[in-house]
């Protein structure tokens, strides 16, 4: 068998590990990264394309080539909540920033680019397939096949980018350790998207749509030009079964722009729609993005976070290896950035996920109908959390009589959503400390369970 040794492995080169190997490469390390697909075909991955743009991506990349390469429409100014054109259509504008759509190829093409431009090696067609850890739990390295032979990778540390349900933290023993080991299938969403080609431009061109489906998802049009766009859907797996394509072809026929449409592409996934990890490192070993639940709970957004934590992830590899301790504590404050960051705002929002479990679509779609905009744009992106006063509230009484009731659970969701928020600021500084703050953020989603009717979904 051939072994392999490296400061710092990385698996996968998606968002998180190839920001985490520019990274680390940046410092002077010598990483690897291990990646299943072709080279042809590794920047391939599911995604719905929309994102806010780069301004909050960490600087490691030339972030001005990602945009020029890959950012085909930078001109999201609004979001359509319901079908374009409909009288019934919430359609909110962006006064505060813009968004982007990106072909999403190209974007991984190019992070992939700039993880070897600053000293990472890539290797493709390299299926990962189990954890090398020593005697005391400490992962030293990963298994995997390339070209026929299967091979030993050693390294200092691990870094997990593999996406939803890695196959590393399958096979890893984090028994004494802190890890978050509490995945289940009704955390995540299923997703499938196609690209159309389109004869004629579309009139929402400068828009992200959204439209409500059944089993508490959403089907999406993301244009990247006006005449190719990003369409898919999701939905909860905490609902019944939906058939992906069909459902999406049933809505793609109804449309007439999307008549004598020809699909480029499709691919479907598996998305955390969950809190993130509340721990999210081992003894040599962290995890970031999807394979951590760095994704927006409320709407599957996850490009962001995986860049935020796939720098911050190799720094925290980078410092423990200079200081020759890779162990739980001396990687801790990984966890803690991420928690007191974007972590909380996440956190926030998937007190809104399991509220919406507790209900129909069809009330749902009632009481977004009536949210002011710019509050809606809050409580499920930006901040995670919205203000209302008092004539804003009394309006949206009146615009949802006959769910009133919802509405109140709604009021006090958003109370503990701030009440959550407050709680991952105090994340603790030490793994002996999790529990106690574990059993502070659980009484808030008791109250949310007891609020709503909602099954625990911890």
């Amino acid at each position: 068998m051939t072994t392999e040794s490296r400061d710092i492995i990385v698996v996968g080169a998606g968002t998180a590990g190839c920001f985490a190997a520019a990274t680390a490469a940046q410092e002077g390390m010598d990483v690897l990264v291990l990646e299943r697909k072709t080279q042809e075909n590794a920047g391939y991955i599911p995604c719905a394309d929309a994102i806010k743009g780069t301004s909050t991506f960490p600087d490691v990349i030339d972030r001005e080539y990602l945009k020029d390469e890959s950012f085909t429409n930078q001109n999201i100014r609004r979001g359509i909540f319901g079908d374009p054109g409909s009288p019934d259509a919430v359609d909110i504008t962006f006064h505060e920033t813009t968004g982007a759509v990106v072909d999403r190829k190209r974007y991984g093409e190019v992070l992939i680019e700039e993880a070897e431009r600053l000293g990472a090696d890539i290797q493709y067609e390299t299926v990962v397939n189990d954890v090398i850890q020593d005697d005391d739990g400490t992962v030293v390295g990963v298994k995997g096949v390339h070209a026929g032979d299967h091979r030993e990778y050693r390294s200092d540390v691990v870094i997990d980018g593999t996406g939803a349900l890695s196959i590393l933290q399958e096979k890893a023993d984090f028994s004494g350790t802190h890890f978050d080991t509490d995945v289940q299938a009704k955390q995540f969403c299923a997703a499938y998207r196609e690209v159309l080609q389109l004869d004629e431009p579309v009139d929402y061109h400068d828009a992200i749509v959204f439209k409500p489906t059944a089993e508490l998802g959403y089907l999406w049009y993301f244009p990247r030009t006006p005449t190719e766009i990003n369409v898919g859907l999701g939905y909860q797996m905490t609902e019944e079964p939906v058939k992906l394509a069909e459902e999406l072809r049933r809505d793609i026929k109804r449309r007439p722009e999307f008549r004598n449409a020809t699909v480029k592409n499709k691919l479907g996934a598996a998305v955390p729609t969950r809190r993130p990890f509340d721990s999210a490192v081992a003894p040599g070993f962290i995890a970031a993005g999807d394979a951590a639940g760095h994704v927006n709970p409320t709407t599957g957004g996850g490009i962001p976070g995986a860049a935020k934590a796939g720098t911050w992830a190799a720094q925290q590899a980078v410092e423990a290896i200079s200081n020759g301790d890779v162990s739980e504590p001396a990687l801790w404050d990984y966890n803690a950035k991420v928690m007191r960051s974007f972590g909380k705002r996440f956190a926030a929002m998937d007190l809104y996920n399991i509220w919406g479990t507790a209900h129909e679509i069809d009330e749902l779609v009632d009481i977004v109908t009536a949210m002011p905009g710019q509050q809606l744009i809050d409580a499920l992106g930006k901040k995670g959390t919205s203000s209302f006063d008092v004539p804003l509230m009394a309006r949206i009484l009146l615009e949802t009589f006959g769910h009133w009731k919802l509405l109140y659970e709604l009021y006090h969701v958003h109370e503990q959503a701030n009440n959550i928020k407050q709680v991952y600021n105090e994340y603790p500084s030490r793994p002996d400390d999790l529990h106690y703050w574990q059993d502070r953020r659980d009484a808030v989603y008791d109250k949310v369970y007891d609020l709503t009717g909602a099954d625990p979904k911890y």
